[in-house]
């Protein structure tokens, strides 16, 4: 079996290159992550037949800080200490601001409009600037690329950089003793696919994706179909943090070679699982962090783990789908 995920991809303003995520790479990851942070818990969920990876109960409330941490701390093992710089929904924001108050650098985080205000105040706690960006996470992107040219800041991609998705892939690294033989996980950009896929895939692991109806960018380009994506046309969603529309260049050649399957599921299963989780539970999932359990019933498995990949949720939205379920 190989311990390298080796895939072609062409990068904006190069020829094409082999891109290569292999064993290396994660254990550093692992290593250094190991370092600072404590692994999440598996939850036993019986009534859903299956057990829950808590990523929302991540220092930073998701998982995004592990790609963060290890990118910036890859960074600063190479001497590239500048100021940091990101385009984000929120979770990634929040990596970066943890990641550069643990390194004492300056960050500036990149947020579209309506932003979740949760992540948005996590991370001014955190130290970091918030600069709203334009209406979706493609427009911050591209200001935070301006940005970063005019500045000299580090910019730091949510999900297109090879160190972020090694520190993802320890998600995965973190189950492997528990053996299971599925593992359902949510993808916006691809880049928790792309490194749980790689860990998973070279065990014998099924990984399965899974998407919300209306934010299918990913799982399109995945199949390998052209055309416009229905994700640009949903303005609101309770997974705010899967709302993508273009996916990675990275990303996408790398779950082709290692992901099994991606599934869709829709807003009221979001809602009705964030609130059967909060209620039933006590886990607090914000919407991102809901879908891969919603989708647990697609997905056969005799040993099935859900990723809960978040749990920054704002109170009101809590409220809303709880009261919803409730009634």
């Amino acid at each position: 079996m190989s311990a390298t995920t080796t895939v072609p991809v062409h990068l904006p303003h190069q020829p094409s290159a082999a891109v290569a995520l292999d064993d290396a790479a994660i254990a550093a990851a692992a290593a250094r992550i190991a370092r600072v942070f404590r692994p999440t818990p598996l939850h036993a969920a019986p009534g859903r037949d299956a057990f829950l990876k808590l990523e929302n109960l991540q220092v930073t409330g998701a998982y995004k800080v592990r790609g963060a941490f290890n990118a910036v701390a890859a960074r600063w093992e190479r001497g590239q200490r500048q100021p940091l710089l990101c385009a984000s929904a929120g979770n990634h924001g929040l990596g970066v601001a943890w990641a550069a108050r643990h390194f004492g650098l300056p960050a500036t985080i990149i947020v579209p409009a309506g932003a979740a205000a949760a992540k948005v105040r996590g991370c001014q706690a955190l130290g970091a600037q918030v600069i709203v960006g334009g209406d979706s996470v493609e427009s911050c992107l591209s200001r935070a690329e301006a940005l970063a040219s005019s500045s000299g800041a580090g910019l730091l991609h949510p999900f297109d950089d090879l160190d972020v998705i090694a520190g993802q892939a320890t998600v995965a690294v973190e189950l492997l003793s528990f053996a299971p033989d599925v593992v359902l996980v949510p993808i916006g950009g691809g880049g928790l696919a792309a490194g749980v896929a790689a860990v998973c895939k070279r065990r014998g692991v099924r990984v399965v994706g899974v998407q919300v109806t209306g934010l299918e960018a990913f799982r399109r380009a995945w199949l390998g179909q052209t055309g416009p994506s229905s994700s640009a046309l949903l303005s609101a969603t309770l997974a705010d943090g899967l709302r993508v529309a273009r996916p990675g260049r990275l990303t996408v050649p790398l779950c082709a070679a290692s992901l099994d399957d991606v599934v869709l599921v829709d807003e009221e299963q979001i809602a009705a699982t964030m609130a059967s989780l909060a209620l039933n539970e006590k886990i607090i999932a914000e919407g991102a962090g809901a879908v891969a359990v919603a989708a647990l019933p697609q997905v056969a498995g005799r040993r099935k783990v859900a990723i809960v990949s978040g749990g920054n949720v704002d109170a009101a939205v809590l409220a809303k789908v709880a009261a919803r379920a409730a009634a």
